[in-house]
């Protein structure tokens, strides 16, 4: 770098008309300053390097090594704009460079114009196709577009010049998850962790080996990522897994330690609630989800699963009717959260409380329809509500409404039938208390949604790996 800038610094100056010795020195001066620059760059001070390379640009503006130093110490510094211009005209000023293609992809990349970076890596493999590090940029940058299939060939072709690269393999092995080679992806692990150790790579090949059926290996290996590094994200999924297959007391232990160490995690209290209600341990599940629902109020599969499980532990109702008006509160529109509050103020007031507001109950249920109208289990319980003061023929609509936005709601096919029995229907009343024997006979149904639910909420809040 120092004899080609200095040959180039000494042309400049004679075509200037300045003589030989004046130009030599004038170069000697400015290479001396352009060293200095380099020496701050390499010493992280890059605020001190950027003001002698500013000026050495403007002096000389067709200097490849001081346009590309210039845009790696702006991107050092995250001036990310400032480092592409400097950067795209040192490829301009030398094209050939893959290591100058390699930048500016970079550059690219970092403000977010990923077909550009793909554009420029491809050019650095062209350049040189037999480097490591250009065609493991040029993969990872397919697999941050999702173009994981383009991604695949690079990846292993720098697999192939450096065996021993961790984040190659990494990115390779998750290329081949991504895009269901789930052979080659469960070796390409086993080798990625005898390269090194980590808890993300036991974690990578436990969702591997998930996608791939094999339940017992994929939660041996989350267990194997949360004893090596028990971070909230290894713990979580480890607790999730076998929750998911309902190996419940390791679950509840799992969530247990986790909630210990994170006793701040949203998602942990929501797991353990999971895993305790899965188990039948109902009050201890409506803690969980209390704490969860403190730590994160606007979660709205954490009220979902509170709801469940106080409907079979009603004893702490005054702490679960705060919740639940805390997030009618906070969103005022969503038909749910008022839903919710209307039945923790009915179910938890009912049986002990005189001063009940049916009332209030009935508009939080009228509230919820009009937020919501869709929302069945809002027209079943205000039918339910109308019934239960005697105005049948009233609640009756409801129930209607409620069984057209959902003909399985077996409840209010039954309190339906209950109404027109009171209103002198019979026939229509043996229909729906027939309609209601067939849904009780499948209420294994309901343990199926249950658990899908918690598959959904287990998945969902799996962190993704690293791109």
């Amino acid at each position: 770098m120092k004899l080609r800038l200095l040959a180039l610094m000494v042309a400049v100056l004679a075509l200037a008309g300045i003589s030989p010795l004046e130009a030599s020195q004038a170069s000697d001066k400015r290479e001396e300053v352009f060293q200095a620059a380099v020496a701050q760059y390499e010493a992280g001070h890059y605020s001190e390097a950027a003001v002698p390379l500013e000026r050495l640009a403007r002096e000389m503006p067709n200097s490849f090594d001081v346009h590309e130093l210039l845009g790696l110490v702006y991107a050092a510094q995250s001036e990310d704009v400032k480092a592409n211009d400097h950067l795209a005209k040192a490829v301009r000023l030398k094209p050939d460079s893959a290591a100058a293609r390699s930048n500016l992809a970079a550059s690219y990349a970092k403000l977010g114009k990923l077909d550009q970076a793909q554009e420029q890596f491809s050019k650095a493999v062209e350049l040189e196709p037999n480097n490591y590090e250009t065609n493991h940029n040029l993969g990872e940058i397919y697999v941050r577009r999702g173009m994981v299939a383009e991604a695949v060939p690079y990846l292993q072709k720098a697999q192939k010049i450096n065996a021993t690269s961790y984040s190659n393999g990494f990115d390779l092995t998750l290329a081949y998850m991504v895009s269901g080679k789930l052979s080659d992806a469960r070796n390409s692990a086993k080798a990625l962790l005898s390269v090194k150790e980590t808890g993300e790579a036991h974690n990578l090949l436990a969702q591997i080996e998930e996608k791939d059926g094999n339940y017992l290996a994929a939660a041996n290996e989350f267990q194997a990522a949360a004893k090596l590094e028990p971070s909230e994200s290894n713990l979580f999924d480890w607790g999730g897994e076998l929750l998911v297959h309902r190996t419940l007391d390791p679950a509840v232990q799992v969530f247990e330690e986790a909630t210990r160490r994170f006793p701040k995690s949203p998602r942990l209290a929501v797991g353990l609630g999971m895993a305790y209600y899965a188990r039948g341990n109902y009050d201890d599940a409506v803690k969980a989800f209390l704490k969860g629902a403190d730590l994160d109020p606007t979660d709205a599969r954490c009220y979902k699963f509170l709801s469940r499980a106080y409907d079979s532990s009603p004893s702490q109702a005054n702490e679960v009717i705060e919740r639940f008006r805390r997030y009618a509160e906070l969103q005022p529109e969503n038909g749910r959260a008022l839903y919710y509050y209307a039945m923790s103020l009915w179910k938890g007031k009912r049986a002990q409380d005189s001063s009940l507001d049916l009332g209030q109950i009935g508009s939080l249920l009228q509230r919820a329809i009009a937020a919501d109208p869709k929302l069945p289990e809002a027209h079943l319980q205000l039918g339910n509500l109308t019934a239960d003061q005697g105005k049948f023929a009233e609640a009756i609509p409801e129930y209607q409404r409620a069984l057209e936005l959902d003909n399985d709601l077996a409840d209010a096919h039954y309190r339906l039938a209950q109404a027109y029995v009171r209103t002198g229907q019979k026939d229509k009343a043996q229909a729906q208390f027939a309609t209601y024997q067939t849904l009780r006979e499948q209420h294994l149904a309901d343990l199926d949604k249950q658990r899908a639910d918690i598959r959904q909420f287990v998945y969902s809040e799996k962190e993704p790996q690293r791109p």
